[in-house]
């Protein structure tokens, strides 16, 4: 999904005695022409969590009869897009020639390396009928061996997914190892993405693993070491903190990390990279239509002035 100006999230320190909870971002919301969007990275505080840079709650929203999501074809470098549902369908195509539908639990990964154009729609034929649309798109910063790589785009659907189902816990891993658990969905360092439901009552201990992790809380409350959470926030663990969870009631959350990136990234609108000078030279791209286009599909979106905070 294109970058689109959005008020960054809101942080909050962690209460002293909150041993495994480190920064907590409350991310801010923007309307978007009757979709909503909430950004929870990059934030003021808080720039990425291992190798992700950018993580934006799209919805939930219904979107009306007649309508849908359009968002024109784009470009993207430096980066994987990773997108994933909870309610909905987003049509994908990219200048790859690859066209498809993602629907929830399913993963689109789309790795932009030096250089990728897609769009994001709504299908002609799910445009009837209101519709729902609830996810999350994360941008995964590649590291710097990796940032010129080919592009490439992969679908894994959600059967394909390792999960495991069992004492009040669903977990289905996204990206990474946990749990015992491998996911088939491509890596270019250390990543951890995996969506976990706990019924209420259900508890799940988390040893340390990665070395940056957040839990990002879709709905319900959470406790984590005796602390009740509310849904719609991030919280940034300590390095190194096991974690004790408890659902006070039904609750979802998506867990995410890795290792950290191997320098700076800098990221101006849809362009990720540890050169400046090749975000300069991505912007004169797009402005002289030096990027590939995407098949049959004439629209696109201007570079802006400026990309907004």
């Amino acid at each position: 999904m294109s970058w689109h100006a959005c008020p960054l999230a809101e942080s909050r320190p962690a209460a002293p005695d909150e041993a495994a909870v480190e920064l907590e971002l409350v991310p801010r919301t923007r309307d978007i022409g009757g979709f909503e969007v909430g950004r929870v990275l990059p934030s003021g505080k808080r720039r990425a969590v291992g190798p992700f840079v950018f993580f934006d709650q799209m919805g939930p929203s219904i979107l009306g009869a007649g309508h849908g999501l359009d968002v024109r074809p784009h470009p993207h470098i430096g980066l994987a897009t990773l997108t994933y549902l909870f309610e909905g369908e987003i049509l994908h195509r990219d200048s790859l020639g690859s066209t498809q539908a993602i629907r929830p639990g399913a993963v689109n990964l789309m790795i932009a390396g030096r250089g990728i154009v897609h769009s994001e729609r709504t299908a002609p034929e799910l445009r009837a009928t209101p519709a729902p649309l609830f996810g999350i798109q994360a941008w995964i910063a590649l590291p710097r061996a990796a940032e010129e790589t080919a592009p490439a785009f992969d679908h894994h659907a959600a059967a394909t997914l390792p999960s495991l189902d069992e004492g009040g816990v669903s977990l289905r891993l996204i990206a990474g190892e946990l749990m015992g658990l491998s996911s088939p969905v491509t890596t270019f360092s250390e990543t951890l993405y995996a969506d976990i439901a706990l019924d209420a009552g259900a508890r799940l201990p988390l040893p340390p693993g990665a070395a940056e992790r957040a839990l990002y809380l879709v709905s319900g409350e959470l406790e984590i070491d005796g602390h009740r959470h509310a849904p719609g926030r991030m919280l940034l663990l300590r390095r190194g903190a096991g974690l004790a969870l408890r659902a006070s009631a039904n609750a979802r959350f998506l867990l995410v990390g890795g290792e950290p990136l191997d320098g700076p990234r800098y990221l101006w609108w849809n362009f990720v990279s540890s050169s400046k000078d090749r975000i300069e030279a991505a912007k004169a791209d797009w402005q002289a239509s030096r990027f590939p286009a995407v098949p049959d599909d004439a629209e696109f979106i201007p570079l802006p002035d400026t990309p907004g905070p």
